[in-house]
């Protein structure tokens, strides 16, 4: 078959370690072949973002914002045993915290559904989509170590200079303070993005935070969202027939445990962090979960939910059989192919994206997989094959399709 032509480039941000190498031998093997593809590459290893001071992931952001549709690999946020490990110049912050901030918008991530892989709550039997805030809380705060005697307060200075102070704490022993933030116009535009995609999607969907405990930070989130709800969305979800309610973190921890599925979990940035990858692991692997950042002028951002496999690595290092999962990097690249071939009208672009989702999936339901999924599948005859092998696997699959 001739290659798909494509009119726009999609941003390409290549990562580390062993999603590094996935990332390679996908493209060479389910992509290109099929696809005349065309990229703006951003190399995001951590050692070249380090050599560029972190601005190679700025820049990579801002690409996006230009062409619209970003595909990202996994990347490394260094703690002091990377920064050691890869000797770099400091410890630099999260790329994807970084991206996010400057695309803002909501991140959603739901599992990859594969008959055989039963999830672990049994009653699970429809997706759960987890809405992830992406701007804001912990991952744009301030911190500091506090020596013992210090005092820290918040301090607030008004645009004619006027100041509140607030005491956080009277430190009579050492001690850590942090402080976080988020923006009216960012906490609108997650609920907005929320509210669209349940109408889109037509599942109901559940918000949650602590705004007891929090009764100014987390109570902002509740009161905006209500409030666009009420003026903006309900005769919109009545007429859908799908529902839209707040309740407490908890409350909904509980709640999603007891369910069967089928609605979407709007969360704080942290919240979301934490929960979408409890609903990943009980719906089978980290591996099988889709991810992407949808921002408020209608970019996207397509990523794999899960690290770089940094154990797989060191064994590939040492040409050991490596047995990676690479779903959630595959359907990072059928997202971002997908959504270019919808915003460039080229359906045949669409279709291969969707055939090679089934390629992959039929795959893994004919029994042959990767090792992490081994133990996961109910299957009665499991095929054990490296990564290589099963990228293969899914081509003779495409192959059909196509």
């Amino acid at each position: 078959m001739d290659k798909i032509q494509m009119k726009t480039p999609l941003v390409e941000m290549d990562g580390d370690e062993m999603t590094r190498v996935i990332w390679k031998m996908l493209k060479e093997i389910l992509i290109t072949p099929y696809v005349d593809l065309k990229t703006e590459y951003y190399d995001l290893g951590l050692k070249h973002r380090d050599e560029t001071g972190d601005r190679v992931t700025v820049e990579s952001a801002e690409a996006t914002k230009k062409y619209g549709v970003a595909v990202k690999c996994a990347t490394i946020t260094p703690n002091a045993a990377r920064v050691k490990e890869y000797d770099l110049h400091e410890m630099w912050k999260s790329p994807n915290g970084t991206i996010r901030a400057i695309l803002d918008g909501t991140v959603f991530r739901a599992p990859i559904l594969v008959k055989g892989i039963v999830p672990f709550l049994p009653g699970w039997k429809k997706p759960i989509t987890i809405a992830r805030h992406a701007y804001g809380d912990v991952y744009r705060n301030t911190e500091a170590v506090v020596p013992a005697g210090s005092k820290a307060e918040l301090v607030i200075t008004a645009p004619d200079g006027t100041e509140t102070r607030e005491l956080i704490h009277d430190f009579k022993g050492a001690g850590v303070v942090q402080g976080q933030h988020n923006l009216d116009d960012s906490i609108a535009s997650f609920a907005r993005a929320c509210f669209n995609y349940a109408l889109d999607t037509k599942q109901e969907i559940w918000f949650a935070t602590k705004d007891t405990i929090s009764k100014k930070y987390d109570h902002r989130f509740k009161d905006l969202f209500q409030e666009i709800f009420d003026t903006e969305y309900k005769e919109k979800f009545d007429a859908a027939g799908i529902e839209y309610f707040y309740t407490l973190i908890d409350d909904a921890v509980a709640r999603v445990v007891r369910s069967e599925g089928g609605f979407i979990w709007a969360c704080k940035n942290y919240d979301g962090d934490v929960m979408s990858d409890m609903v990943a692991t009980a719906f089978g692997s980290l591996g099988l979960m889709t991810s992407v950042l949808v921002s408020p002028d209608g970019v996207y951002e397509y990523e794999a939910a899960h690290g770089t496999v940094t154990r797989h690595y060191y064994k590939w290092l040492k040409g050991e059989e490596t047995s990676t999962n690479s779903m959630a990097t595959l359907f990072a690249w059928t997202g971002a192919l997908r959504k270019r071939g919808e915003l460039d009208e080229i359906p045949a672009l669409c279709e291969f994206a969707g055939k090679l989702e089934k390629a992959a999936v039929q795959t893994i339901e004919e029994g042959v997989m990767t090792g992490d999924l081994i133990p996961l599948s109910s299957l009665p005859e499991k095929r054990k094959v490296d990564t290589e092998t099963f990228l293969h696997e899914v081509a003779k699959r495409l192959d059909a399709l196509l």
